[in-house]
């Protein structure tokens, strides 16, 4: 399989557009099996002529800088980053050439595939489906946008295995390839500085279906607004998901049992760590894939009520002071903050800001002033644009995580909850939601337990 793929790269004029993880791992690739071709790398930072294998390499050109975004249109191939947006370019003279490791991979390996998107929720299903089939014997590898490149892992994959493939709407973008089982879990609104809108970001997402063929699957949330709007008649065979009933529906709740096709397949009530109803919703994606794949249902129950909740999601850190704290970093829209208040019910204080990306925040601030949260920890940038709309009482605006966390210990109430959830991205304030996450934790640990 690896060599059709060598022999697509082969005396083509390559770009690898963005040189952080999938652009390393798209160079070592080439360079293992082309060791003389010439290879072409674009960055924005300087710092890539100090790379190490690149100073090596008497095949390579570097472009940095401004310049990195230049003359696209000269290349056979442009290896693109999931993180380099092209919102201001016309890629009109260039759309087709834009691949990804995921694209490729799909087009010149023969192996079973489930593909994995949605705003939120998606390393919860893809790590959660990726046990199922690895308790039920299943050759499985979970990659992709859980931050495990495809081709770090390429030469270890064989064709009787079930590929899990976590997908971002960056990724998705420019394919056009898809899955043999597509998931899609849910659209909010996110990453409009990539996308110019809302409804480029969701057509990004619809990528992950629009290529199936007819034997292929597609399962997606008919709950979610957007996607009852945007989702077109697919060719494969399409199974909605409900928490609402029946309705049109075929994987669906009522009366706390999840239906598959008017089968019982769970009890909502099942022991479980993953908690609250877009949990549920995930488990529900997971079940149904399960009884596509005709699996042992038992043994995905069991999996389902062993499985941990992911870093930054939900996480309980502790009790200090008296007060419990949650890190819910992961929580970069408004939708995603609201649905973990609704879950552990007993939140006093909420952490909130980051990065703006052009988010429509107006039915998030209803929701704040009209909910029992007596303190609103406000950051910048959004927090603080927030805090002009929130009832004067609740809000509180700092600077950055560390006074957030000093007042979030003075104005607590006891026994009550203080949560972490930003409803903004990290970036521009930190490296990732991880960084931030973890730099709760450690503040939050510091905390006089006395």
């Amino acid at each position: 399989m690896i060599n059709n793929l060598i022999q697509y790269f082969k005396n083509k004029k390559i770009l690898i557009l963005g040189f952080g993880k999938e652009g390393k791992s798209t160079y070592k690739l080439i360079r293992r099996y082309l060791k003389e071709q010439l290879i072409y790398i674009a960055d924005k930072k300087e710092e890539i002529h100090n790379e190490k294998d690149l100073k090596q390499d008497k095949n390579v050109e570097i472009i940095s800088e401004e310049k990195y975004l230049e003359n696209l249109e000269q290349y056979d191939i442009i290896m693109k980053s999931p993180g380099i947006s092209f919102a201001k370019i016309d890629t009109t003279k260039f759309f087709h050439k834009i691949k990804s490791q995921l694209e490729l991979f799909l087009e010149f390996f023969n192996v079973y595939t489930i593909g994995i998107t949605g705003t939120k929720g998606k390393s919860t299903t893809s790590t959660l489906l990726y046990n199922v089939l690895k308790e039920q014997n299943m050759k499985t590898m979970l990659l992709g946008n859980i931050g495990i490149p495809v081709f770090d892992y390429i030469d270890e994959i064989q064709e009787d295995m079930i590929l899990i493939l976590e997908m971002s709407s960056h990724q998705l973008e420019y394919m056009e390839k898809s899955p043999n089982i597509a998931i899609l879990l849910n659209i909010f609104e996110e990453h409009l500085d990539h996308y110019n809108s809302y409804k480029n970001y969701a057509k990004a997402k619809c990528n992950i279906y629009k290529y199936q063929k007819e034997t292929d699957y597609f399962i997606y949330n008919i709950d979610n607004e957007m996607l009852k709007n945007i989702v077109k008649p697919s060719t494969s065979i399409t199974y909605k998901v409900s928490l609402k009933g029946k309705n049109e529906s075929n994987i669906y709740l009522k009366n706390d049992i999840v239906y598959f096709n008017d089968k019982v397949i769970y009890n909502r009530n099942e022991p479980r760590n993953l908690i609250g109803d877009y949990n549920l919703n995930n488990i529900m994606f997971v079940l149904a894939v399960s009884e596509i794949l005709k699996l042992n249902l038992n043994k995905t129950i069991q999996t389902i009520k062993e499985f941990k909740t992911l870093n930054h999601r939900l996480e309980p850190i502790g009790k200090y002071g008296g007060v419990f704290y949650y890190d819910n970093s992961i929580g970069t829209v408004p939708m995603a903050t609201i649905e973990a208040i609704k879950v552990l019910k007993n939140v006093d204080t909420l952490i909130i800001g980051g990065m703006d990306r052009g988010i429509d925040y107006s039915k998030f601030i209803q929701y704040l002033n009209n909910s029992s949260i007596n303190n609103i920890i406000c950051m910048p940038k959004t927090g603080h644009d927030i805090a002009k709309f929130l009832e004067k009482e609740k809000a509180y605006i700092v600077e950055d995580l560390k006074e957030a966390v000093d007042v979030a210990k003075r104005v607590t109430a006891k026994e009550k909850i203080c949560l972490l959830s930003p409803t903004a991205a990290s970036y521009g304030y930190f490296k990732n939601f991880e960084e931030k996450g973890n730099l709760f934790k450690e503040l939050v640990k510091s905390i006089d337990n006395l």
